[in-house]
């Protein structure tokens, strides 16, 4: 008698941050097919998902991916590994995906493939993060061209710029509380219903506020008034 081969679980990690990645190849759909095509190629099973809407930039981008710190810790549960379609889908900054190497989970790429170890992880978020200081490097050397030739870069251009600052806080606000409400929801469920137990539990589980603090009954609050 022949039994089936016991595979692999996978827990997949879905991240977008910008409309425009559903162009490009980055939207969820598209994640969501790669991560399922390498599973089932390579003999992994996807035991479950996480998905979230968040910038990715910053130290502390992990205290603003509450889908991201569920996924580490349903890997360390079930003995699983994360999956991402792309290694941006985790970061571009080397001491961020360092970071992620110490949270005894391991990490797979599937556009990598599965036998990229973690050393050369490190290598390509190095040349990943290059490229992106490259970036930012031409674009202030574009602005401080354009200031030397006499253009203005002040006035009206910077209060639309103040404008759209708030207005983009406000967004990352809003993501935010999308993204913890289904925890939020599992926590309710598990028996916890007072806004002091609910802080209670988001902070036994390791996943702090937009602010990266610990959670407390009017932090809650804040998130449960922002989602009615």
């Amino acid at each position: 008698m022949t039994g089936s081969a016991i595979k692999t679980p996978l827990i997949g990690y879905v991240r977008v941050s910008t409309g425009k990645q559903a162009k490009s190849g980055l939207g969820k759909a598209a994640q969501r097919a790669a991560i399922q095509r390498f599973a089932d190629a390579e003999g992994f099973e996807v035991i479950g998902w996480h998905e979230e809407v968040e910038t990715g930039k910053g130290a502390d981008a992990l205290e603003r991916r509450p889908q991201l710190a569920a996924a580490l810790q349903a890997a360390r549960k079930a003995k699983a590994m994360v999956c991402v379609a792309k290694l941006c889908r985790l970061s571009r900054d080397v001491a961020f995906v360092s970071g992620l190497m110490a949270q005894r989970v391991s990490f797979v790429v599937a556009e990598l493939g599965k036998d990229v170890d973690p050393f050369m992880l490190h290598i390509f978020a190095a040349l990943a993060e290059k490229e992106r200081n490259m970036i930012a490097m031409r674009t202030r050397e574009a602005l401080q061209a354009k200031k030397a030739d006499g253009a203005k870069l002040g006035g009206p251009k910077l209060a639309e710029a103040r404008v759209a600052a708030v207005a983009a806080k406000k967004a990352e606000a809003d993501r935010f509380a999308t993204n913890i409400l289904p925890v939020i929801e599992s926590i309710r469920k598990a028996g916890s219903e007072t806004l002091r137990e609910i802080a209670a539990a988001l902070n036994a589980r390791g996943i702090h506020t937009a602010n990266g603090g610990n959670w407390h009954p009017t932090t809650v609050k804040n998130i449960l008034d922002r989602a009615a």
